[in-house]
């Protein structure tokens, strides 16, 4: 019983992280109606940026704290993505309004590309570090219940606390402030959001400036886990099964897919591994995405797209 707790912790941690990159899909696709191969680029920009301010912070005010350089990398590394969100409304997306969809998905996979390169010219190509203080040391739990306790990784364990924080700081804003309603108003119609007053173009730079964020964070935990790498690109791949199976149009679809497809990869992986030859964790998530586009395309939570139309 102790070795299930300790895979379906480890499961539903990794969830989370899967999670939070699925928001920024999520998130651009209720806005706009455009799905954004981009994302896992700015996750690793975000994550570049955050890195090199982090190195360079320190040389530039003499000041040399941990804490100092990450939060005010943190900082630059969030106006960066605010820029680069403004500038991708204001250059692209602003002249492909109305457009087909096939012409908004090339010009996402466009922004990928640009992105990739920029990061490399801007920010260098190495294997960058970004340590945030997250202890990698495990602990073990609930030692008085099973005997030896419940062994858990400190680092998942902090990595999973900061993505349910940021999760619910999103959630607050978009219940709670006026900005967020006009979201969720554009969201579920264009043209009455429009009628009312409310500016499109304003609210799409808002989304995409919410999606850095959101890109920039899980940068920072992926790159504190994994180092900054351009195989970081890779960690949006493996978000993509959690929106098809949570819906592109729920915020809280995209959490629940994250735990589910999380949970499924590791209990997989230890229970049904040994009989097939190992492996599973690497196609789990993208096998149980197709059984859900044959039989419910939506997602659990999502809307019919020809019900949006």
């Amino acid at each position: 019983m102790a070795f299930f707790l300790e895979t379906l912790f480890g499961g539903l941690m990794v969830g989370m992280l899967y999670s939070l990159v699925a928001l920024g899909f999520v998130l651009i696709f209720k806005a706009s109606g455009v799905f954004n191969f981009a994302q896992g680029a700015m996750v690793l920009f975000a994550a570049l940026a955050m890195a090199r301010f982090a190195e360079w912070i320190p040389m530039w005010t003499g000041i040399d704290n941990r804490w100092f350089a990450n939060g005010a990398a943190f900082v630059v590394a969030g106006l960066v993505m605010f820029a680069v969100a403004w500038l991708i409304e204001r250059l692209v997306l602003r002249h492909l309004v109305n457009q087909e969809g096939a012409t908004l998905l090339m010009a996402t996979l466009g922004i990928a590309y640009f992105l990739d390169g920029a990061g490399q010219t801007l920010f260098g190509s190495n294997i960058y570090k970004i340590d945030i203080g997250m202890p990698k040391d495990p602990i073990f739990l609930l030692g008085s219940v099973f005997e030896g306790g419940i062994l858990i990784n400190k680092e998942d364990l902090y990595a999973a606390a900061i993505a349910a924080a940021l999760v619910a700081l999103l959630s607050l804003f978009f219940q709670k402030t006026g900005t967020g309603r006009a979201l969720r108003a554009v969201a579920d119609d264009h043209q009455a959001a429009q009628s009312i007053g409310i500016p499109l173009t304003r609210i799409w730079v808002i989304v995409w400036c919410v999606a850095g964020v959101v890109a920039l964070v899980a940068g920072m935990i992926w790159g504190s886990k994994l180092g900054v790498q351009f195989s970081l690109t890779t960690v949006a791949l493996r978000a993509l099964p959690v929106v098809i199976l949570g819906g592109l149009t729920s915020v809280p679809g995209a959490i629940i897919g994250g735990l589910i497809i999380g949970v499924g990869e590791k209990l997989s992986e230890v229970y049904l591994g040994p009989y097939v030859g190992g492996g599973i964790e690497i196609w789990f998530a993208y096998v149980l995405a197709l059984v859900f586009l044959l039989f419910r395309p939506q997602g659990l939570f999502g809307e019919k797209i020809i019900d949006r139309v």
